[in-house]
Protein backbone atom coordinates (compact mmCIF):
# COMPACT_ATOMS: atom_id res chain seq x y z
CA UNK A 1 0.00 0.00 0.00
CA UNK A 2 1.20 3.52 -0.78
CA UNK A 3 2.75 5.25 2.21
CA UNK A 4 1.71 8.89 1.85
CA UNK A 5 -0.95 11.34 0.72
CA UNK A 6 -0.19 14.40 -1.39
CA UNK A 7 -1.89 17.80 -1.01
CA UNK A 8 -1.86 20.79 -3.33
CA UNK A 9 -2.67 23.96 -1.40
CA UNK A 10 -3.25 26.92 -3.69
CA UNK A 11 -3.64 30.12 -1.71
CA UNK A 12 -4.01 33.82 -2.40
CA UNK A 13 -0.28 34.57 -2.40
CA UNK A 14 1.39 31.21 -3.06
CA UNK A 15 0.94 27.57 -4.01
CA UNK A 16 2.26 24.76 -1.85
CA UNK A 17 2.61 21.04 -2.30
CA UNK A 18 2.81 18.96 0.87
CA UNK A 19 3.18 15.27 1.58
CA UNK A 20 1.66 13.82 4.75
CA UNK A 21 2.13 10.57 6.61
CA UNK A 22 -0.54 8.47 8.30
CA UNK A 23 -0.24 10.36 11.59
CA UNK A 24 -0.78 13.70 9.83
CA UNK A 25 2.83 14.83 10.09
CA UNK A 26 4.49 16.73 7.25
CA UNK A 27 6.99 14.69 5.24
CA UNK A 28 8.04 17.42 2.80
CA UNK A 29 6.82 20.56 1.07
CA UNK A 30 7.45 22.86 -1.85
CA UNK A 31 6.16 26.43 -2.14
CA UNK A 32 6.13 29.22 -4.72
CA UNK A 33 4.69 32.72 -4.47
CA UNK A 34 2.80 34.21 -7.40
CA UNK A 35 2.29 37.81 -8.46
CA UNK A 36 -0.44 40.06 -7.15
CA UNK A 37 -1.59 42.02 -10.20
CA UNK A 38 -3.20 45.35 -9.27
CA UNK A 39 -4.37 47.16 -12.44
CA UNK A 40 -6.42 49.78 -10.57
CA UNK A 41 -7.49 50.67 -7.05
CA UNK A 42 -9.80 47.89 -5.83
CA UNK A 43 -8.82 45.49 -8.62
CA UNK A 44 -6.84 42.33 -7.77
CA UNK A 45 -5.87 39.72 -10.36
CA UNK A 46 -3.76 36.57 -10.71
CA UNK A 47 -2.31 34.92 -13.81
CA UNK A 48 -3.80 31.39 -13.96
CA UNK A 49 -0.96 30.15 -16.19
CA UNK A 50 1.63 31.33 -13.68
CA UNK A 51 -0.26 29.47 -10.94
CA UNK A 52 -0.43 26.27 -13.00
CA UNK A 53 3.32 26.52 -13.72
CA UNK A 54 3.96 27.02 -9.99
CA UNK A 55 1.79 24.00 -9.18
CA UNK A 56 3.85 21.74 -11.41
CA UNK A 57 7.08 23.05 -9.91
CA UNK A 58 6.05 22.57 -6.28
CA UNK A 59 4.86 19.03 -7.02
CA UNK A 60 8.37 18.22 -8.18
CA UNK A 61 9.97 19.99 -5.22
CA UNK A 62 7.92 18.10 -2.64
CA UNK A 63 8.60 14.72 -4.23
CA UNK A 64 12.31 15.43 -4.66
CA UNK A 65 12.83 16.65 -1.08
CA UNK A 66 11.25 13.46 0.26
CA UNK A 67 12.96 11.26 -2.37
CA UNK A 68 9.58 9.84 -3.35
CA UNK A 69 7.83 8.99 -6.61
CA UNK A 70 4.20 8.68 -7.65
CA UNK A 71 4.26 5.04 -6.59
CA UNK A 72 4.58 6.16 -2.95
CA UNK A 73 1.44 8.35 -3.13
CA UNK A 74 -2.02 6.95 -2.37
CA UNK A 75 -4.04 9.97 -3.46
CA UNK A 76 -3.93 13.69 -4.19
CA UNK A 77 -6.08 16.29 -2.44
CA UNK A 78 -6.61 19.85 -3.66
CA UNK A 79 -7.50 22.98 -1.73
CA UNK A 80 -7.71 26.51 -3.07
CA UNK A 81 -8.40 30.18 -2.49
CA UNK A 82 -12.17 30.47 -2.78
CA UNK A 83 -14.38 32.88 -4.77
CA UNK A 84 -11.61 33.77 -7.25
CA UNK A 85 -12.97 33.42 -10.81
CA UNK A 86 -11.18 32.09 -13.87
CA UNK A 87 -12.49 31.56 -17.43
CA UNK A 88 -10.58 29.62 -20.08
CA UNK A 89 -10.93 28.13 -23.56
CA UNK A 90 -11.75 24.44 -23.54
CA UNK A 91 -9.93 23.77 -26.82
CA UNK A 92 -6.64 25.48 -25.98
CA UNK A 93 -6.57 25.83 -22.20
CA UNK A 94 -5.83 29.54 -22.59
CA UNK A 95 -7.38 31.80 -19.94
CA UNK A 96 -9.36 34.57 -21.64
CA UNK A 97 -8.48 37.02 -18.84
CA UNK A 98 -6.51 37.10 -15.61
CA UNK A 99 -8.32 35.44 -12.71
CA UNK A 100 -10.32 37.98 -10.68
CA UNK A 101 -9.40 37.49 -7.03
CA UNK A 102 -11.85 37.27 -4.14
CA UNK A 103 -10.59 40.62 -2.78
CA UNK A 104 -11.48 42.44 -6.01
CA UNK A 105 -14.27 45.06 -5.87
CA UNK A 106 -14.73 45.98 -9.55
CA UNK A 107 -18.22 44.44 -9.72
CA UNK A 108 -19.65 46.75 -7.05
CA UNK A 109 -22.06 48.51 -9.47
CA UNK A 110 -23.45 45.18 -10.73
CA UNK A 111 -23.87 43.90 -7.17
CA UNK A 112 -25.54 47.14 -6.07
CA UNK A 113 -27.94 46.89 -9.03
CA UNK A 114 -28.96 43.39 -7.95
CA UNK A 115 -29.38 44.54 -4.35
CA UNK A 116 -31.67 47.37 -5.48
CA UNK A 117 -34.37 44.74 -5.95
CA UNK A 118 -34.62 42.87 -2.64
CA UNK A 119 -31.60 44.19 -0.72
CA UNK A 120 -28.30 42.52 0.09
CA UNK A 121 -30.13 39.47 1.43
CA UNK A 122 -32.03 38.92 -1.83
CA UNK A 123 -30.51 35.45 -2.38
CA UNK A 124 -29.44 34.59 1.20
CA UNK A 125 -32.23 32.07 1.83
CA UNK A 126 -31.04 30.01 -1.14
CA UNK A 127 -27.28 30.59 -1.14
CA UNK A 128 -26.51 31.52 2.48
CA UNK A 129 -24.65 34.58 1.20
CA UNK A 130 -25.25 38.34 1.14
CA UNK A 131 -24.86 40.18 -2.13
CA UNK A 132 -21.21 41.28 -2.20
CA UNK A 133 -18.35 41.65 -4.65
CA UNK A 134 -16.58 38.92 -2.63
CA UNK A 135 -18.37 36.02 -4.31
CA UNK A 136 -17.68 34.46 -7.71
CA UNK A 137 -20.77 34.93 -9.89
CA UNK A 138 -20.40 38.64 -10.60
CA UNK A 139 -16.70 38.13 -11.44
CA UNK A 140 -17.46 35.49 -14.08
CA UNK A 141 -20.13 37.77 -15.57
CA UNK A 142 -17.65 40.67 -15.66
CA UNK A 143 -15.14 38.60 -17.65
CA UNK A 144 -17.81 37.48 -20.11
CA UNK A 145 -19.00 41.07 -20.57
CA UNK A 146 -15.58 42.69 -20.90
CA UNK A 147 -13.55 40.26 -23.00
CA UNK A 148 -14.54 40.65 -26.67
CA UNK A 149 -16.41 37.60 -27.91
CA UNK A 150 -16.35 35.86 -24.54
CA UNK A 151 -20.10 35.86 -23.90
CA UNK A 152 -20.91 34.39 -27.31
CA UNK A 153 -18.20 31.75 -26.85
CA UNK A 154 -19.55 30.93 -23.39
CA UNK A 155 -23.10 30.49 -24.70
CA UNK A 156 -21.71 28.15 -27.37
CA UNK A 157 -20.01 25.99 -24.75
CA UNK A 158 -16.50 26.89 -25.90
CA UNK A 159 -15.42 28.32 -22.54
CA UNK A 160 -15.06 26.80 -19.09
CA UNK A 161 -15.33 28.79 -15.87
CA UNK A 162 -15.07 28.23 -12.18
CA UNK A 163 -13.09 28.84 -9.03
CA UNK A 164 -9.40 27.98 -8.92
CA UNK A 165 -10.03 24.36 -7.92
CA UNK A 166 -11.77 23.87 -11.28
CA UNK A 167 -8.83 25.33 -13.19
CA UNK A 168 -6.26 23.24 -11.32
CA UNK A 169 -8.30 20.00 -11.38
CA UNK A 170 -8.83 20.39 -15.15
CA UNK A 171 -5.12 20.86 -15.75
CA UNK A 172 -4.07 18.15 -13.30
CA UNK A 173 -6.29 15.55 -14.96
CA UNK A 174 -5.09 16.24 -18.50
CA UNK A 175 -6.21 19.71 -19.56
CA UNK A 176 -7.01 19.77 -23.28
CA UNK A 177 -6.32 16.03 -23.32
CA UNK A 178 -9.39 14.98 -21.36
CA UNK A 179 -9.21 17.14 -18.24
CA UNK A 180 -12.32 16.95 -16.04
CA UNK A 181 -14.26 20.14 -15.34
CA UNK A 182 -15.45 19.83 -11.75
CA UNK A 183 -15.80 21.68 -8.48
CA UNK A 184 -16.76 20.50 -5.02
CA UNK A 185 -19.73 21.55 -2.92
CA UNK A 186 -17.68 23.82 -0.67
CA UNK A 187 -16.34 25.92 -3.53
CA UNK A 188 -19.67 25.88 -5.34
CA UNK A 189 -21.31 27.23 -2.18
CA UNK A 190 -19.19 30.39 -2.54
CA UNK A 191 -20.30 31.33 -6.05
CA UNK A 192 -23.86 32.60 -5.25
CA UNK A 193 -25.06 30.20 -7.95
CA UNK A 194 -25.67 26.99 -5.94
CA UNK A 195 -28.70 26.05 -3.85
CA UNK A 196 -27.35 25.10 -0.40
CA UNK A 197 -29.94 22.38 0.07
CA UNK A 198 -30.00 20.68 -3.34
CA UNK A 199 -26.27 21.24 -4.00
CA UNK A 200 -27.10 22.11 -7.61
CA UNK A 201 -26.79 25.19 -9.82
CA UNK A 202 -30.07 27.14 -9.86
CA UNK A 203 -31.50 28.57 -13.07
CA UNK A 204 -32.93 31.69 -11.39
CA UNK A 205 -29.52 32.54 -9.94
CA UNK A 206 -27.78 31.89 -13.27
CA UNK A 207 -30.27 34.21 -14.94
CA UNK A 208 -29.90 36.94 -12.33
CA UNK A 209 -26.10 36.95 -12.59
CA UNK A 210 -26.10 36.29 -16.36
CA UNK A 211 -23.83 33.26 -16.12
CA UNK A 212 -24.50 30.54 -18.75
CA UNK A 213 -24.86 27.03 -17.33
CA UNK A 214 -22.68 25.79 -20.18
CA UNK A 215 -19.51 27.30 -18.66
CA UNK A 216 -19.93 25.85 -15.19
CA UNK A 217 -18.29 22.73 -13.76
CA UNK A 218 -20.03 19.63 -12.44
CA UNK A 219 -20.56 19.82 -8.68
CA UNK A 220 -19.12 16.84 -6.79
CA UNK A 221 -18.60 15.92 -3.14
CA UNK A 222 -15.47 16.90 -1.21
CA UNK A 223 -14.12 13.35 -0.93
CA UNK A 224 -14.34 10.88 -3.80
CA UNK A 225 -12.18 9.68 -6.68
CA UNK A 226 -12.87 12.25 -9.42
CA UNK A 227 -10.29 10.97 -11.88
CA UNK A 228 -6.55 10.45 -12.15
CA UNK A 229 -3.62 12.79 -12.63
CA UNK A 230 -2.69 13.15 -16.31
CA UNK A 231 0.31 11.69 -18.08
CA UNK A 232 2.16 15.03 -18.16
CA UNK A 233 2.67 15.05 -14.38
CA UNK A 234 5.14 13.44 -11.99
CA UNK A 235 2.00 12.23 -10.18
CA UNK A 236 0.50 10.57 -13.26
CA UNK A 237 -2.16 7.94 -12.63
CA UNK A 238 -2.49 8.84 -8.93
CA UNK A 239 -6.17 9.44 -8.06
CA UNK A 240 -7.36 12.99 -7.48
CA UNK A 241 -9.69 12.24 -4.58
CA UNK A 242 -10.35 15.33 -2.46
CA UNK A 243 -11.29 18.96 -3.12
CA UNK A 244 -12.15 21.57 -0.49
CA UNK A 245 -12.16 25.35 -0.42
CA UNK A 246 -9.27 26.49 1.75
CA UNK A 247 -11.25 27.46 4.84
CA UNK A 248 -13.34 24.31 4.80
CA UNK A 249 -10.12 22.35 4.31
CA UNK A 250 -8.64 24.00 7.39
CA UNK A 251 -11.79 23.10 9.33
CA UNK A 252 -11.38 19.50 8.19
CA UNK A 253 -7.68 19.55 9.04
CA UNK A 254 -8.54 20.78 12.55
CA UNK A 255 -10.80 17.71 12.90
CA UNK A 256 -13.81 20.00 13.50
CA UNK A 257 -16.20 17.28 12.36
CA UNK A 258 -19.02 17.72 14.86
CA UNK A 259 -21.72 20.29 15.45
CA UNK A 260 -20.31 23.17 17.50
CA UNK A 261 -16.66 22.55 16.56
CA UNK A 262 -14.91 25.71 15.36
CA UNK A 263 -11.61 27.02 14.04
CA UNK A 264 -9.92 30.25 12.93
CA UNK A 265 -7.42 30.32 10.08
CA UNK A 266 -4.99 33.25 10.00
CA UNK A 267 -3.47 33.86 6.58
CA UNK A 268 -3.92 36.58 3.94
CA UNK A 269 -7.36 37.02 5.45
CA UNK A 270 -8.87 35.36 8.50
CA UNK A 271 -11.82 33.01 8.46
CA UNK A 272 -13.69 31.61 11.45
CA UNK A 273 -16.01 28.64 10.90
CA UNK A 274 -18.43 26.92 13.25
CA UNK A 275 -19.78 23.51 12.25
CA UNK A 276 -23.61 23.54 12.42
CA UNK A 277 -24.07 19.88 11.46
CA UNK A 278 -26.70 18.89 8.89
CA UNK A 279 -28.75 22.02 9.57
CA UNK A 280 -28.61 25.09 7.35
CA UNK A 281 -28.41 27.88 9.96
CA UNK A 282 -28.99 31.49 8.92
CA UNK A 283 -27.12 34.13 10.88
CA UNK A 284 -28.94 37.18 12.17
CA UNK A 285 -25.67 38.99 12.90
CA UNK A 286 -23.68 39.17 9.68
CA UNK A 287 -22.13 35.71 9.33
CA UNK A 288 -22.62 33.64 6.20
CA UNK A 289 -23.87 30.10 5.76
CA UNK A 290 -21.68 27.73 3.78
CA UNK A 291 -21.17 24.02 3.10
CA UNK A 292 -18.55 22.66 5.51
CA UNK A 293 -17.91 19.44 3.57
CA UNK A 294 -19.57 16.38 2.05
CA UNK A 295 -17.98 12.93 2.12
CA UNK A 296 -19.03 10.91 -0.91
CA UNK A 297 -22.75 10.19 -0.92
CA UNK A 298 -23.23 11.18 2.74
CA UNK A 299 -25.35 14.15 3.70
CA UNK A 300 -23.48 17.48 3.60
CA UNK A 301 -22.51 19.30 6.76
CA UNK A 302 -22.86 23.07 7.01
CA UNK A 303 -21.12 25.90 8.84
CA UNK A 304 -21.48 29.52 9.82
CA UNK A 305 -18.50 31.57 8.72
CA UNK A 306 -17.06 34.95 9.57
CA UNK A 307 -14.90 36.15 6.68
CA UNK A 308 -12.27 38.85 7.32
CA UNK A 309 -10.63 40.15 4.15
CA UNK A 310 -7.35 41.60 5.40
CA UNK A 311 -5.17 40.29 8.24
CA UNK A 312 -1.88 38.79 7.03
CA UNK A 313 -2.24 40.94 3.92
CA UNK A 314 -1.92 43.99 6.17
CA UNK A 315 1.49 42.79 7.36
CA UNK A 316 2.51 42.31 3.72
CA UNK A 317 1.25 45.83 2.95
CA UNK A 318 3.35 47.24 5.79
CA UNK A 319 6.36 45.42 4.30
CA UNK A 320 5.83 46.02 0.59
CA UNK A 321 4.06 49.38 0.41
CA UNK A 322 5.53 51.25 3.38
CA UNK A 323 8.85 49.45 3.84
CA UNK A 324 8.47 49.55 7.63
CA UNK A 325 9.79 45.99 7.84
CA UNK A 326 11.91 43.92 5.46
CA UNK A 327 10.40 40.52 6.29
CA UNK A 328 6.96 39.69 7.65
CA UNK A 329 8.47 38.04 10.74
CA UNK A 330 10.05 41.36 11.76
CA UNK A 331 6.67 42.76 12.79
CA UNK A 332 6.63 40.74 16.02
CA UNK A 333 9.77 42.18 17.67
CA UNK A 334 8.92 45.65 16.35
CA UNK A 335 5.41 45.53 17.83
CA UNK A 336 6.74 44.01 21.07
CA UNK A 337 9.14 46.93 21.53
CA UNK A 338 6.25 49.12 22.76
CA UNK A 339 3.76 48.28 25.52
CA UNK A 340 0.66 49.42 23.63
CA UNK A 341 -0.59 50.97 20.39
CA UNK A 342 0.07 54.56 21.46
CA UNK A 343 -3.55 55.39 20.73
CA UNK A 344 -3.38 54.32 17.05
CA UNK A 345 -5.95 52.05 15.38
CA UNK A 346 -5.69 50.59 11.88
CA UNK A 347 -8.88 49.56 10.03
CA UNK A 348 -7.67 47.53 7.00
CA UNK A 349 -10.76 47.95 4.82
CA UNK A 350 -8.77 47.69 1.59
CA UNK A 351 -11.65 45.87 -0.13
CA UNK A 352 -14.39 47.22 2.12
CA UNK A 353 -15.32 45.39 5.30
CA UNK A 354 -16.50 41.78 5.20
CA UNK A 355 -18.21 40.00 8.11
CA UNK A 356 -20.05 41.05 10.12
CA UNK A 357 -20.37 44.52 8.56
CA UNK A 358 -20.58 43.80 4.79
CA UNK A 359 -19.76 47.40 3.87
CA UNK A 360 -18.11 47.73 0.44
CA UNK A 361 -18.08 51.53 0.88
CA UNK A 362 -15.51 51.33 3.70
CA UNK A 363 -11.82 51.97 3.06
CA UNK A 364 -8.65 51.55 5.07
CA UNK A 365 -8.08 54.08 7.83
CA UNK A 366 -5.51 54.89 10.49
CA UNK A 367 -7.05 56.71 13.44
CA UNK A 368 -5.72 58.24 16.63
CA UNK A 369 -2.41 59.49 15.28
CA UNK A 370 -0.35 61.91 17.36
CA UNK A 371 3.32 62.91 17.23
CA UNK A 372 3.95 60.28 19.89
CA UNK A 373 3.08 57.39 17.52
CA UNK A 374 6.06 55.55 15.99
CA UNK A 375 6.34 52.78 13.44
CA UNK A 376 6.44 50.36 16.38
CA UNK A 377 3.03 51.59 17.56
CA UNK A 378 1.70 51.19 14.02
CA UNK A 379 3.11 47.65 13.87
CA UNK A 380 1.26 46.85 17.09
CA UNK A 381 -1.91 48.44 15.67
CA UNK A 382 -1.57 46.17 12.63
CA UNK A 383 -1.52 43.06 14.84
CA UNK A 384 -4.33 44.38 17.03
CA UNK A 385 -6.48 44.93 13.91
CA UNK A 386 -6.49 41.16 13.39
CA UNK A 387 -7.57 40.57 16.99
CA UNK A 388 -10.27 43.26 16.92
CA UNK A 389 -11.70 41.96 13.63
CA UNK A 390 -11.75 38.48 15.14
CA UNK A 391 -13.70 39.79 18.12
CA UNK A 392 -16.20 41.41 15.73
CA UNK A 393 -16.86 38.01 14.16
CA UNK A 394 -16.82 36.08 17.44
CA UNK A 395 -19.33 38.51 18.94
CA UNK A 396 -21.62 37.86 15.97
CA UNK A 397 -21.26 34.12 16.41
CA UNK A 398 -21.93 34.34 20.13
CA UNK A 399 -25.08 36.35 19.44
CA UNK A 400 -26.28 33.74 16.94
CA UNK A 401 -25.46 30.82 19.22
CA UNK A 402 -26.52 32.44 22.49
CA UNK A 403 -23.34 31.29 24.24
CA UNK A 404 -19.80 32.48 24.96
CA UNK A 405 -16.69 31.23 23.18
CA UNK A 406 -14.58 29.15 25.57
CA UNK A 407 -11.54 28.68 23.32
CA UNK A 408 -10.55 29.27 19.72
CA UNK A 409 -8.54 26.68 17.78
CA UNK A 410 -6.26 28.53 15.36
CA UNK A 411 -4.05 27.67 12.41
CA UNK A 412 -2.36 29.32 9.45
CA UNK A 413 0.88 31.21 8.93
CA UNK A 414 0.11 34.10 11.29
CA UNK A 415 -0.10 31.76 14.28
CA UNK A 416 3.72 31.68 14.31
CA UNK A 417 3.48 35.23 15.68
CA UNK A 418 3.21 34.53 19.39
CA UNK A 419 2.64 38.18 20.32
CA UNK A 420 -0.39 38.19 18.02
CA UNK A 421 -1.70 35.01 19.66
CA UNK A 422 -1.42 36.63 23.12
CA UNK A 423 -3.12 39.82 21.89
CA UNK A 424 -5.86 37.64 20.40
CA UNK A 425 -6.43 35.81 23.70
CA UNK A 426 -6.51 39.14 25.57
CA UNK A 427 -8.96 40.81 23.19
CA UNK A 428 -11.26 37.77 23.05
CA UNK A 429 -11.05 36.97 26.76
CA UNK A 430 -10.70 33.31 25.78
CA UNK A 431 -7.98 30.70 25.36
CA UNK A 432 -6.31 30.48 21.95
CA UNK A 433 -5.10 27.00 21.02
CA UNK A 434 -2.60 26.09 18.27
CA UNK A 435 -2.19 22.48 17.07
CA UNK A 436 1.16 20.85 16.34
CA UNK A 437 0.40 20.82 12.60
CA UNK A 438 -0.60 24.37 11.65
CA UNK A 439 -0.73 23.65 7.90
CA UNK A 440 -4.31 22.47 8.41
CA UNK A 441 -5.50 23.68 5.01
CA UNK A 442 -3.23 21.27 3.17
CA UNK A 443 -3.81 18.61 5.83
CA UNK A 444 -7.58 18.85 5.36
CA UNK A 445 -7.24 18.31 1.62
CA UNK A 446 -4.99 15.31 2.30
CA UNK A 447 -7.50 13.90 4.79
CA UNK A 448 -10.39 14.20 2.30
CA UNK A 449 -8.37 12.44 -0.41
CA UNK A 450 -7.03 9.76 1.92
CA UNK A 451 -10.50 8.91 3.22
CA UNK A 452 -11.78 8.46 -0.33
CA UNK A 453 -9.19 5.77 -1.12
CA UNK A 454 -9.17 4.07 2.29
CA UNK A 455 -5.76 5.38 3.39
CA UNK A 456 -7.51 6.53 6.57
CA UNK A 457 -10.49 4.44 7.62
CA UNK A 458 -12.73 7.00 9.34
CA UNK A 459 -12.98 10.39 11.02
CA UNK A 460 -12.07 8.97 14.43
CA UNK A 461 -8.63 8.10 13.11
CA UNK A 462 -8.19 11.73 12.01
CA UNK A 463 -9.36 13.06 15.39
CA UNK A 464 -6.68 10.94 17.06
CA UNK A 465 -4.06 12.74 14.95
CA UNK A 466 -4.91 16.17 16.41
CA UNK A 467 -2.36 17.25 19.04
CA UNK A 468 -2.22 20.56 20.93
CA UNK A 469 1.03 22.48 20.57
CA UNK A 470 0.48 25.62 22.65
CA UNK A 471 -2.30 27.45 24.48
CA UNK A 472 -2.49 31.16 25.30
CA UNK A 473 -4.60 32.38 28.23
CA UNK A 474 -5.94 35.93 28.57
CA UNK A 475 -3.73 38.08 30.80
CA UNK A 476 -5.07 41.60 30.13
CA UNK A 477 -7.70 42.96 32.57
CA UNK A 478 -11.10 42.66 30.93
CA UNK A 479 -11.89 46.34 31.44
CA UNK A 480 -8.78 47.32 29.47
CA UNK A 481 -9.60 44.87 26.64
CA UNK A 482 -13.13 46.30 26.46
CA UNK A 483 -11.78 49.86 26.34
CA UNK A 484 -9.49 49.04 23.44
CA UNK A 485 -12.33 47.31 21.62
CA UNK A 486 -14.64 50.31 22.09
CA UNK A 487 -12.01 52.52 20.46
CA UNK A 488 -11.73 50.01 17.64
CA UNK A 489 -15.48 50.22 17.06
CA UNK A 490 -15.21 54.01 16.84
CA UNK A 491 -12.42 53.63 14.29
CA UNK A 492 -14.55 51.24 12.20
CA UNK A 493 -17.46 53.71 12.24
CA UNK A 494 -15.17 56.40 10.82
CA UNK A 495 -14.02 54.15 7.95
CA UNK A 496 -17.57 53.76 6.60
CA UNK A 497 -19.25 55.75 3.82
CA UNK A 498 -15.87 56.60 2.29
CA UNK A 499 -16.88 55.73 -1.28
CA UNK A 500 -19.46 57.85 -3.06
CA UNK A 501 -21.27 56.64 -6.17
CA UNK A 502 -18.79 58.44 -8.43
CA UNK A 503 -15.68 57.42 -6.48
CA UNK A 504 -12.99 55.34 -8.16
CA UNK A 505 -12.02 52.19 -6.31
Amino acid sequence: MSKYVFAIDHGTTSTRAMIFGRDGTVISRGQREHRQILPRAGWVEHDPREIWDSTRLVIGEALALADLTRHDIAAVGLTNQRETAVVWERATGRPVHHAIVWQDTRTRDAVDALAADGGVDRFRATTGLPLATYFTASKIAWILDNVPGARDAAEAGELAAGTMDSWLAWNLTGGVEGGIHITDVTNASRTMLMDLRTLEWRDDLLEAFRVPRAVLPEIRSSSEVYGHIGSHSLLREVPLAGILGDQQAATFGQAAFHQGDSKGTYGTGTFLLVNTGEEVVTSAHGLITTVAYQLGDARPLYALEGSIAVTGALVQWLRDNLGSIREAAEIEPLAASVPDNGGAYFVPAFSGLFAPHWRPDARGSVLGLTQYVTKAHLARAVLEATAFQTRDVVAAGEADAGMRLAALNVDGGMTANELLMQILADVLGADVVRPEVVETTALGAAYAAGLAVGYWKDLDELIDNWVEDRRWHPTMPRAEADRLYRNWQKAVARSLDWLDEDADG
